[in-house]
């Protein structure tokens, strides 16, 4: 298990204590924050990566990284942490991961980079209070958070995708559940990538920081709430229901050179 939010954030503990009715539970999180992180590891040649020990309750082996999520994953599916594994599941990220976040997302990039050494990624996210931003929820956002809401429904899936038998070509799902007791939610529903977040930035604008020459600070205004398809994952959440999404591998498209790029390129080359 991994999270984006670090090794202390409320949401992964309560996630790793659902899912140690599964199995064996070992938690390998980032230090500290990484949130839109994606599935980055960082300049290894500039960083001299740490692991260290820390006690969780209710979970018997946990370890705290200096890097990101993605780097967790990297070095448990080398062996630095036992195994092997057979699952790895990520989460709980206060915000919605739905979207064109899930391209910075570092919950869901911990499970991309378990995919691609072989082993499937669950990631776990829910909606926040006034939505957030590129699915990032602020600390005024989760006081009142239903993380156990959100980790009994990664349980119930989590345990029926074991029933199932690991597939042989592993795949990363993505969980988007609803900020509330599960007995109020709508219903859940397989669901396609939204073409946007549900809330996402809207503006940039650079002010002149006093006393420094050429130098700015980014001020960022953010957009109002989107109203999305219920068929997507976004409108899922909108629509109080779990959003279970299975996310496809980056694949060349199959789109034809123009003209002129190919002999540009001819050119360039030298097959001219």
């Amino acid at each position: 298990m991994t999270n984006d939010d670090g090794i202390s954030s409320v949401g992964l503990h309560r996630l790793a204590q659902a899912m140690t009715k599964h199995g064996e539970v070992t938690v390998v999180a980032p230090d500290r924050e990484f949130s839109g992180a994606g599935a980055a590891l960082g300049a290894l040649y500039r960083i001299t990566p740490e692991a260290h020990r820390v006690s969780l309750d209710g979970i018997d082996t946990a370890w705290a990284v200096n890097g990101a999520p993605a780097l967790c994953v990297y070095f448990a599916r080398l062996g630095a942490f036992g195994g092997p594994f057979d699952l790895v599941v990520s989460g709980i990220n206060p915000g919605a991961n739905v979207g064109w976040s899930v391209y910075h997302s570092g919950t869901i990039g911990a499970c991309l980079t378990a995919r691609n050494g072989g082993i499937s990624g669950i990631a776990v996210s829910q909606a926040v209070t006034g939505w957030g931003v590129l699915g990032q929820g602020w600390d005024d956002m989760i006081k009142d958070q239903n993380w156990d809401s959100a980790a009994e429904v990664a349980g119930c899936f989590v345990g029926g995708f074991l029933a199932n038998g690991l597939p042989a070509d592993p795949v990363v799902v993505n969980i988007n559940v609803p900020d509330m007791p599960v007995a109020d939610m709508a219903g859940w529903r397989r669901t396609e990538v939204a073409n946007r977040p549900i809330r996402t930035m809207a503006t940039a604008e650079l002010l002149p920081i006093e006393g420094q020459s050429d130098s700015y600070r980014v001020k960022v205004a953010y957009g109002d709430k989107t109203d999305l398809p219920v068929a997507t994952d976004g409108g899922a959440i909108e629509a109080d229901e779990v959003a279970i999404t299975y996310l496809s591998r980056l694949a060349a498209a199959d789109e034809p050179d123009s003209g002129e790029t190919a002999a540009a390129l001819n050119r360039l080359l030298g097959r001219a």
